[in-house]
């Protein structure tokens, strides 16, 4: 049952990988011909080297040998060997071409099936794992494409031609061939069927290291700051090793087909060379074929060799194109409903009405939440870690569903709006910041196309920012390093606020976003925000609860559910939760 699921496998990789090759049909078709061509130009070569052997002789005169036609099957042989080699050299560089188109296609539809992808899926896997798979394992499957494969077909060409010659010249010693082939094939399925598996691991290890590297060079500060370059040193070190491990087993146990492979090919040689001598001594073959026949066993056997040495490759393939389509065939976010309508412009009334939701079905987040928020408001949810404040968020823009109960938003529940327009219709800040490699406007006008400098230095000023930006060296059009590492934390939050504040939309969402600013900073933020954003719903994650005052409502989650509600007054006059949390941060 294992050899059979993994033949299945294996089948259903090469059939996922075939749409990509037959969308170049007229290369393929190309390289096929230039592949039959140029190994039958090859096969015709020893074909007129046992002419040469048999024209040896002396000369009608008896006073030396006869090298004219000698020379002659010399010189075809010359020429079919270099026209073969040509049509080898074309085979080759078309191939590249092909397996560069394949490779760019298949990197677009995995970076278009990221973009389609749940949040969850990105919360559940490693950012280091799905760089490997887009990048490594692709490269790996292009190395096949561009040299496994053509030459499996050339091994496959070359061999039912050789394998024709030599039943012409002797069928005899064909039979050889009836015992060491068979042979080959067993040595070759033992040893693959004991590898698949090895080159599967290598693929995960590998993806398992390229995350962990990932998460260790993004977090080198907290890594510094705690000491743990001795510890994280020994945590890479194990892994490794067992990268390591994963990468030896698999290359030595596969680097043992070729070999065994090699040893009945030998064998074959000597067998055809024992009974070929036999075959000559009772006058049954000339030396000229014996010679020629010899030279077609090894274009014979030759191949079946090259083809088990590739095996190993071909394993590795194999394993990557399995992460690949694994990814490929992950589910993407549900479709909107058939009747699902845009919302644009919308006025920002938000209901949530007994809302349940657990990101997984043993473990409920959120216990039948009801909130109603209006139009404007300014909406501050606090609470302890884990009280399922950003899962609020999370279902507010529809990155997960609720499990049951219903979220409205200007009355319309939002499962029956599409996902784009009602995310456009709120702006969003995180705590963990995003700036891509551009300037200072490019970033801010991020999702705003029609955004004029004005604009974006109107939102910059609200922001505070706008004179830090002008002391930069080109101001506004400073260019930013990757993730923009060459400006401080804070500055690069109030960046995305500015350019949360300029999208043309209804809502806005600050989840944790001003932890990086002061309190002064963010009060300043907010009263620029209800200036710039009048009569549009916001809602602010926060745990400085000392920035939340001028709030118009603050939620105080608990366990998934609003066991408080009111104002900052109001919620402090009596005994409530909200106010030991707000007297535990100015004890």
């Amino acid at each position: 049952m294992s050899e059979q699921r993994e033949k299945m496998k294996k089948t259903a990789v090469l059939g996922r990988l075939m749409p990509y090759l037959l969308r170049h049909k007229e290369l393929m078709a190309l390289c096929i011909l230039l592949t039959i061509g140029g190994n039958l130009l090859g096969l015709a070569g020893p074909y007129f080297s046992g002419f040469a052997i048999d024209a040896i002789k002396l000369s009608e005169d008896g006073k030396g040998v006869d090298l004219s036609a000698v020379w002659r099957y010399a010189a075809i042989m010359a020429v079919l060997y270099v026209l073969s080699g040509l049509l080898s050299y074309l085979l080759s560089r078309l191939m590249i071409v092909v397996s560069r188109k394949v490779v760019n296609r298949m990197r677009k539809d995995v970076f278009d099936k990221l973009t389609e992808l749940p949040v969850g899926y990105f919360d559940r896997n490693q950012t280091g794992d799905i760089l490997s798979r887009i990048s490594y394992d692709i490269d790996t499957i292009n190395t096949s494409l561009s040299h496994d494969l053509v030459q499996i077909f050339a091994s496959a060409v070359t061999v039912i031609g050789a394998l024709v010659m030599m039943i012409s010249i002797s069928p005899l010693l064909v039979l050889v061939f009836a015992f060491t082939v068979p042979l080959s094939v067993i040595l070759t399925k033992k040893i693959t069927g004991f590898t698949r598996p090895l080159f599967r691991k290598r693929s995960a290890k590998l993806g398992e290291l390229n995350g962990f590297v990932e998460e260790m060079i993004s977090g080198q500060k907290t890594l510094r700051a705690y000491s743990q370059e001795e510890n994280t040193g020994k945590k890479f070190d194990a892994k490794n090793d067992e990268t390591s491990e994963a990468y030896y087993r698999a290359e030595y146990y596969g680097s043992m087909t070729g070999p065994s492979v090699n040893f009945v090919n030998n064998l074959s040689l000597s067998l055809v060379s024992f009974f070929g001598a036999v075959l000559f001594l009772k006058g049954s073959i000339s030396i000229g074929n014996i010679s020629t026949f010899v030279l077609y066993s090894r274009k014979f056997s030759g191949p079946i060799n090259e083809v088990a040495n590739i095996i190993g490759e071909l394993q590795s393939a194999f394993s990557a194109a399995e992460r690949v389509f694994r990814l490929l065939d992950e589910q993407p976010e549900p479709a909107d409903s058939e009747k699902a309508y845009e919302l644009n412009n919308a006025r920002g009334d938000v209901d949530l009405e007994n809302v349940h939701f657990g990101y997984t079905e043993d473990k409920e987040i959120i216990h039948g939440l009801s909130l109603k928020v209006p139009k404007g408001a300014l909406v501050a949810i606090v609470g302890p870690t884990g009280a399922g404040k950003t899962t609020i968020v999370n279902l507010l823009m529809r990155f997960y569903d609720a499990d049951s109960g219903e979220i409205k938003l200007d009355g319309n529940p939002i499962k029956d709006l599409t996902r784009k327009s009602l995310r456009l219709n709120y702006s969003m800040v995180l705590q963990d910041t995003w700036l891509f490699n551009g300037t200072v406007s490019e970033n801010i006008a991020y999702g705003s196309e029609s955004a004029t400098k004005e604009d974006i230095e109107r939102v910059c000023r609200a922001c505070g920012i706008h004179d830090y930006i002008e002391t930069l060296p080109e101001g506004y059009d400073t260019v930013l390093d990757d993730d923009g590492s060459n400006i401080s934390k804070g500055q690069k939050q109030l960046m995305t606020i500015a350019r949360a504040m300029l999208l043309p939309s209804s809502l806005l969402i600050l989840d944790e976003a001003t932890s990086n600013v002061d309190t002064r900073t963010e009060m300043q933020i907010q009263r620029a925000m209800r200036a710039l954003m009048a009569d549009k719903t916001c809602f602010v994650i926060a745990h400085r609860l000392s920035t939340v005052r001028n709030a118009d409502i603050i939620l105080v989650v608990r366990d998934g559910e609003i066991v408080e509600r009111g104002t900052h007054d109001s919620l402090m006059s009596g005994d409530t939760f909200y106010k030991q949390l707000y007297n535990a941060q100015f004890a």
